[in-house]
């Protein structure tokens, strides 16, 4: 599986991206493949301020619905709006056109504190 080196990774599965204070996030490989075929994204918080490990979304599989957790604290700036017409990004490209969410993060240094890939790569070996 494929865990990019540039990211930071949380024990509930998620990616983050951060350039600056402006961070992109997502679920990684592993957990769309775990999910199975992604029928639907539901994201609502847009706009809101919400701690770290806040659920935001919810992620909708063929036989699931997994919850979605914030890795910072921060404000919700914008939803992945292609998700709405193909959630399958998620499975095909989870670490590009299948992102979720943009958000502000209140304090960046919180970002250390999170897995590298090496860490990731171990936590679901």
């Amino acid at each position: 599986m494929n865990f990019p080196e540039n990211l930071k990774y949380t024990k509930d599965h998620e990616w983050i991206s951060l350039e600056g204070n402006v961070a992109t996030i997502g679920i990684t490989e592993f957990a769309q493949h775990e999910l199975g075929d992604i029928v639907y994204v539901d994201i609502s918080s847009n706009g809101k301020a919400l701690a770290a490990e806040d659920v935001f979304g919810t992620v909708e599989a063929v036989k699931t619905v997994s919850d979605l957790f914030l890795p910072a604290a921060g404000t919700i700036t914008e939803v992945n709006p292609a998700l709405e017409a193909n959630p399958e990004l998620v499975n095909s490209d989870p670490y590009g056109q299948g992102w979720m969410i943009k958000m502000t993060v209140d304090n960046p240094a919180d970002i250390d504190g999170l897995m590298d890939a090496a860490a990731y790569t171990a936590l679901v070996s």
